[in-house]
């Protein structure tokens, strides 16, 4: 119910706000304003976005639970989404999603509220082993009888390598 509630009243939020700055700054500068947010939000998303993207990288090669990073490389992506979205009212949560401090406030709050049972991370290693060439190929075949008709010769398919 919350969320139909959020889809109603951001849109409303937002017509209320173009009206009253459009009626302050006419048409023009209103629309100037929310193209250069969009510009600005843009540019410090993607910063912002390459930086978390090297702490949770950082984490993840350290052993470290890259949650608190994921969560901050989320609200990143989440703030992008808001800037982009024509508005005022998105664009000043968007902008407050890219201060480090709200986004770790916001970060302990739903951590207060989320319970994690367990966490396990593991780590892969592929062991280049050379092959053997022991001159076996694995295949499938069939016996063919002699009244059976066999099929015509066809040029290889070029998926193969002669």
């Amino acid at each position: 119910m919350w969320l139909f509630l959020l889809f109603v009243t951001i849109p409303i939020v937002e017509i209320a706000l173009f009206i009253q700055v459009g009626g302050w700054l006419g048409l023009w500068s209103t629309l100037g304003i929310v193209v250069l947010t969009a510009i600005l939000g843009t540019f410090l998303v993607r910063a912002q976005g390459l930086l978390a993207m090297s702490q949770i990288r950082s984490n993840l090669q350290e052993f470290q639970d890259p949650t608190e990073s994921l969560a901050h490389g989320a609200m990143i992506l989440a703030s992008g989404l808001l800037l982009l979205t024509p508005g005022f009212f998105t664009d000043a949560v968007g902008f407050a999603l890219l201060i480090p401090p709200v986004r770790l406030a916001l970060f302990r709050w739903l951590r207060s509220k989320v319970k994690v049972q367990s966490f396990v991370q593991t780590s892969y290693h592929r062991e280049e082993r050379p092959k053997a060439d022991d001159g076996v190929i694995d295949a499938e075949f069939s016996e063919l009888d002699d009244d059976t008709p066999q099929p015509t010769h066809r040029p290889p398919s070029g998926w193969t390598r002669h």
